[in-house]
Order: structure tokens, then C-alpha cells, then sequence
């Protein structure tokens, strides 16, 4: 029953900015922790950004190397994504997703209970 959909994706030119947004339904948002990853074609996937419960604690992988900023507003069952000054090697699909259990910062995708289908992130040069 529990849905994630992801939404704010689209094209966007190195240096711009974008913000992407992820609604849950039909679980209880506050307890999840919930996490950003993407995956280029011919790519792994990789972890963007996870976020604790309530928003104290954050982790960003190795491969952000721009100010990307992950938060979540537990009011609107959201998670967020900023990215700013992005390039064309964020070029992906960016996907959220959800756990129910202790936070880990770097918790790998395969842990992760739910999903979203994604929305893609083109950035121009």
C-alpha cells in the first residue's frame, strides 16, 4: 500500500537548478527514513542522499561532488531533493525510496523497502 512518486525532473542546464520532490501515501511517513539514488544508462546505481526520520541527521554519497541538499517536510509526507549547479554527469534517473528501520547513513539501495518509479534528470551543457 505504500506509494512513493517522485516529480520535478526534467531538462535543466549545468549551473541551474532543480528540485526534486517525493510524495508517500499509505504508510506513515514520519517513520521512515528515506533516501535519493539515480542511475545512468550503462551505470550502477549509486545513492544520492538519505535523511533520518526527522530530518537531524544526512548523508550524501561520494559521488555528489555539487551542493545537492536533501530534506523533508514530515507536515506534507515529502522528501526533497535540491540540486544546484548540477552537471551533465548527474544525467539520471532519480529515484526515491523508503525503510522503516534504524537510519543508516549509508544503507545500500538493496536495503531499502519501497519505491518510487523515478524521474529523470537530463542536464545540458
Amino acid at each position: 500500500q505504500v506509494q512513493l512518486v517522485e516529480s520535478g525532473g526534467g531538462l535543466v542546464q549545468a549551473g541551474g537548478s532543480l528540485r526534486l520532490s517525493c510524495a508517500v501515501s499509505g504508510g506513515t511517513f514520519s517513520s521512515y527514513a528515506m533516501g535519493w539514488f539515480r542511475q545512468a544508462p550503462g551505470k550502477e546505481r549509486e545513492v544520492v542522499a538519505t535523511i533520518s526520520r526527522r530530518g537531524g541527521i544526512t548523508y550524501y554519497g561520494d559521488s555528489v561532488k555539487g551542493p545537492f541538499t536533501i530534506s523533508r517536510d514530515n507536515a506534507k509526507n515529502t522528501v526533497y531533493l535540491k540540486m544546484n549547479s548540477p552537471t551533465p554527469e548527474d544525467t539520471a534517473v532519480y529515484s526515491c525510496a523508503a525503510h522503516s528501520q534504524f537510519y543508516s547513513p549509508s544503507r545500500p539501495a538493496g536495503r531499502y523497502a519501497y519505491w518510487g518509479q523515478g524521474t529523470q534528470v537530463t542536464v545540458s551543457s
